[in-house]
């Protein structure tokens, strides 16, 4: 059975899972998508008028993708070819493309591929693909819930338009509920189904925006507990069902790198409540403990740095106790480090003053060591060699005496310019009173 052998709208097709059933059957039976697929859309007119281009549809999970191609399939008098990535090989897109060009040249008809999953195909087998493609011997339709931008090549994504399909909101996945509990042909019509108090609300917040989710809730609730064709559906039944909230998250996907981002970036911006959300956020995700710590180390440094340094040391306890304790309780502190640097005065001068050293490292020619600041471990490196006479001791001279430590090439180069926030105008006035006693002179 591929893609499209169940028809959704037949009659004979009682045993299939409710979510395919209710599959939409036009496109004014999709839900949600307005932007993309409403009535004047380019693609929609694109459909109507039978003259598609190539194009990739992006989106979470249960949000249209395989029905806007499914409903295509219907409308096009192109040949169509639904494939899945995961099964397909080289050798098959090779057969499909070489079929379309006999299709082509005999019968002037064009010929679809549908990719489901297309961010599963390999590297090879794209670039199979691009050059049919590319001469236009195949349209080709994708579908993928991973960012198009790092899971398809660069030379292929140049030649599809890219349609972004929004997660549906809790109005989008109640009308889909209750066109399923009315439709008597494909849904579940003949039962006598109510909601009590907010339990259809529950329910479409539960499903987290996947229509397939909530069709699939709804469905084990009616198979579950329905008697002589009645039911009432309250919060307590969708509970025992659901167990606890269903959380969408994919630990290698796009949602990790995007939830990760808005972590750190609530952290930045001094929001500890936005940061202990998206904390909690992976956590229940099941996004592994040491990553958080790793990321909230890097931030202590590169985001606080010099304004609290010792933001730092708490981020490092907060790993320590991820390793020491686990979870559950490493939560507790991976939520103080979160906290704290949120609420910590921000600088990134340390970050800044590296990136302009090794800049300044790349840029000049040689680099050397001056001699009084050479290494003299060796008993006669400074009789021998030279190295490190004149070096001035700073602690015999009250803790500081006047002497360059940049090479002669770098001399006139400064990489760290103190910030305004927290620890760091005091460090300025140290500076500035090491700079004083430079343009002394030398005694």
């Amino acid at each position: 059975m591929n893609l499209f052998d169940l028809n959704a709208g037949s009659s004979n097709q009682k045993h299939a899972p409710l979510a395919y059933r209710m599959r939409p059957r036009n496109l004014d039976e999709i839900v949600g998508q307005k932007k993309v697929i409403g009535p004047g859309s380019p693609l929609r007119q694109a459909i109507e008028r039978d003259e598609l281009h190539s194009f990739v549809l992006y989106g979470p999970p249960g949000t249209g993708k395989t029905s806007i191609a499914q409903i295509i399939s219907a409308m096009t008098h192109s040949y169509f070819v639904p494939m899945q990535a995961v099964t397909a090989g080289v050798g098959d897109i090779r057969k499909v493309a070489a079929d379309a060009a006999e299709r082509l040249k005999y019968y002037q008809q064009k010929t679809i591929l549908f990719i489901d999953e297309i961010h599963r195909l390999n590297k090879s087998q794209q670039d199979v693909l691009l050059p049919f493609v590319e001469e236009g011997t195949l349209l080709l339709i994708g579908a993928t819930t991973e960012n198009p931008l790092y899971e398809i090549n660069n030379a292929l994504l140049s030649r599809v338009k890219l349609y972004i399909l929004e997660e549906l909101d809790t109005e989008d996945i109640k009308t889909i509920i209750k066109q399923a509990l009315a439709d008597r042909e494909r849904g579940l019509g003949e039962y006598r189904i109510s909601f009590t108090g907010n339990a259809l609300d529950i329910l479409a917040a539960a499903s987290k925006g996947d229509a397939r989710i909530a069709l699939n809730i709804l469905e084990t609730l009616v198979n579950s507990f329905q008697e002589d064709g009645a039911l009432t559906i309250d919060q307590e039944l969708i509970e025992r069902i659901i167990g606890q909230p269903i959380l969408k998250y994919d630990r290698d996907g796009d949602y990790h790198y995007d939830t990760i981002s808005a972590f750190i970036k609530s952290i930045r911006g001094s929001d500890p409540d936005a940061a202990v959300f998206w904390l909690a956020v992976m956590l229940e995700g099941g996004e592994d403990p040491r990553f958080i710590a790793r990321r909230l180390i890097i931030h202590a440094a590169e985001d606080i740095g010099m304004a609290d340094p010792r933001a730092l040391l708490i981020a490092s306890a907060a790993a320590h106790a991820v390793d020491y304790v686990g979870l559950p309780e490493a939560r507790i502190p991976l939520t103080e480090a979160t906290i704290y640097l949120a609420t910590a005065p921000k600088s990134n001068s340390s970050v800044v003053a590296i990136d302009r050293a090794i800049s300044a490292v790349k840029q000049l020619s040689k680099i050397k060591v001056p001699p009084h600041l050479a290494d003299t471990s060796h008993s006669q490196a400074k009789t021998k060699l030279g190295k490190g006479v004149g070096y001035k001791y700073p602690h015999s001279y009250g803790g500081y005496v006047k002497q360059s430590y940049l090479p002669p090439e770098a001399a006139d180069l400064q990489f760290y310019f103190p910030s305004d926030n927290g620890l760091e105008p005091r460090i300025r006035q140290f500076m500035e009173k090491i700079a004083e006693l430079q343009k002394r002179p030398h005694k």
